[in-house]
């Protein structure tokens, strides 16, 4: 999806999502459904298909762990999922990222900017603040990697070579190890066999 034709808020406090729906429905012109937990969020979904964007709420009810994210993220899929929050812990946030939601927006994020913001992420893109991206990670913590670079993670921690990856991702090898280099870099690998063992034993790759 890169187009921003619809918007699902999935939070159970109530002046919060009114006051969220009222902006982006103003400003963008668009159907803004509204639900208050896990269940009915992922009843809006089958109600009307693939939502290009839904900001959801972790602290409602049914929501909580990382697989509730997941759950709605494979729903959704192939549009976006955004952790919408002012709770957020920040290695559940990256851990969310890893597992295929779009990024985080805090509850303190200016209105003004929200509707730019959700196109961005309608677009393909990975939106995290700078507070967020810039905090040192805590031990453990999944490192913020983007889509991409997960992809090709996955497809490395399986064996694969770069050229098998390459066309598997319907790309190149050069792209491949420009890709591998960013990865080693974030996971403090020394070389691609090394990152994807700490991928498998840090728990950033389901190997199950």
């Amino acid at each position: 999806m890169n187009e921003l034709t619809s918007v699902l808020i999935a939070d159970d406090h109530d002046i919060v999502r009114d006051a969220v729906a009222h902006v982006v429905g103003n400003e963008l012109g668009i159907p803004v459904y509204t639900v208050k937990d896990k269940e009915t969020a992922l009843q809006a979904i089958r109600d009307h298909g693939p939502i290009p964007v839904v900001l959801l709420d972790i602290s409602m009810p049914g929501m909580g762990t990382s697989h509730s994210v997941e759950e709605i993220v494979k729903s959704n899929a192939p549009g976006a999922v955004v952790i919408f929050s002012g709770v957020a812990d920040e290695l559940f946030v990256r851990n969310a990222i890893a597992n295929g939601a779009r990024g985080f927006i805090p509850k303190t994020f200016p209105l003004k900017s929200l509707s730019n913001t959700l196109k961005l992420i309608a677009s393909g893109q990975i939106f995290v603040p700078f507070s967020v991206m810039d905090a040192p990670s805590p031990s453990g913590a999944a490192p913020l990697l983007t889509q991409r670079e997960m992809s090709v993670l996955r497809l490395l921690v399986k064996g694969q070579t770069n050229k098998e990856i390459a066309r598997e991702l319907d790309s190149t090898e050069v792209r491949v190890k420009m890709h591998l280099r960013s990865i080693c870099s974030r996971l403090n690998a020394k070389n691609r066999t090394q990152a994807a063992l700490i991928a498998e034993h840090s728990g950033l790759i389901d190997t199950h």
